[in-house]
C-alpha cells in the first residue's frame, strides 16, 4: 500500500511542476492573478487541478 501511495504522489508533484511550467513557458498572455490562482488550483486539488487547467486554462 505505501508503494501506491508514493506513486500517487509522484504523480501528483509531476502535476503542478508541469503546472507551473506550462504557466510561466506557454502561458505569457494570462493575467498574473489568474496565473496565480491556478498554480494555487494545481497545489490544492492536485492531478483534478492540473486536468481542470489543461481543459480550462491553456490556450
Amino acid at each position: 500500500m505505501s508503494l501506491l501511495y508514493n506513486i500517487w504522489g509522484l504523480l501528483t508533484l509531476a502535476s503542478f511542476i508541469w503546472v507551473i511550467y506550462d504557466i510561466i513557458t506557454n502561458n505569457k498572455g494570462l493575467a498574473p492573478i489568474k496565473k496565480v490562482l491556478w498554480i494555487l488550483v494545481a497545489f490544492i486539488f492536485g492531478i483534478l487541478g492540473a486536468i481542470a487547467y489543461y481543459f480550462l486554462g491553456r490556450k
